[in-house]
């Protein structure tokens, strides 16, 4: 058992991936808004007793989790999040255009089948419904943006702490899959959106962390001079 966890900025951590928790899981990233935790994504559903002691390890209470915020409805992202909301009382918060899937434990396109697995029906507490949502803790807002593309309900988060824009953009590379619900005409308006954000730091679903500036953006733009 790999126990690693990454700072990513002040109260901004990487605590779960592939190469934190398991393979299969997405990034799981967590922030700190003065002892009022939040989660983006919660990896693909086995790794949740690690995910809790890597939270532990950084002297973080997870019984202070209010939020797991699912940037997409599928298993890797979402698999441990009945976890938290049955054990430390965390609200469930995804788009409502993916919150179905989860709603009906829609094997296709929570992808659980592309795992050999299945994703029982899981409740959702709280559906964003707007273009773009601001979530406040204290003086601090976290803006969630609806970046369909990959999926119909995708959502990119950025929150401005430490003199820096921090963008979580999980599964910007796709794939793109009409079993999904992808839609590329709608991606790239999607990337064009987060390229105007000029984030200083790109947490990404699956291949890391890209900072500053410049990577991100050419991160972003690779992709889309791929699907030209």
């Amino acid at each position: 058992m790999r126990l690693k966890t990454d700072e990513v900025v002040s109260g901004v951590f990487l605590v779960g991936g592939p190469d934190v928790t398991r393979g299969e899981d997405a990034a799981v990233y967590l922030i700190d808004f003065s002892g009022d935790l939040v989660l983006i994504d919660s990896g693909a559903g086995g790794s949740s007793s690690q995910i809790v002691r890597n939270i532990e390890m950084l002297g973080l209470n997870p019984a202070s989790l209010s939020k797991v915020l699912l940037t997409h409805c599928h298993i890797d992202h979402v698999g441990s999040a009945s976890f938290f909301r049955e054990k430390y009382g965390a609200k469930i918060v995804i788009h409502e255009l993916d919150a179905g899937a989860l709603e009906t434990g829609d094997s296709v396109r929570t992808a659980a089948n592309w795992y050999g697995t299945i994703f029982p029906p899981t409740k959702i507490d709280e559906k964003l419904k707007d273009a773009h949502v601001i979530l406040k803790f204290g003086q601090e807002e976290l803006h969630c943006l609806h970046t369909p593309g990959h999926t119909p309900g995708s959502i990119s988060i950025y929150l401005d702490r430490a003199d820096k824009r921090i963008l979580f953009g999980q599964d910007i590379h796709g794939p793109f899959n009409q079993a999904f619900g992808s839609d590329i005409t709608a991606w790239k308006k999607s990337m064009q959106l987060l390229l105007d954000l000029e984030a200083d730091i790109l947490c990404e679903g699956h291949f890391g962390i890209y900072q500053p500036k410049d990577r991100v953006r050419n991160y972003i733009e690779r992709y889309l001079e791929e699907y030209e």
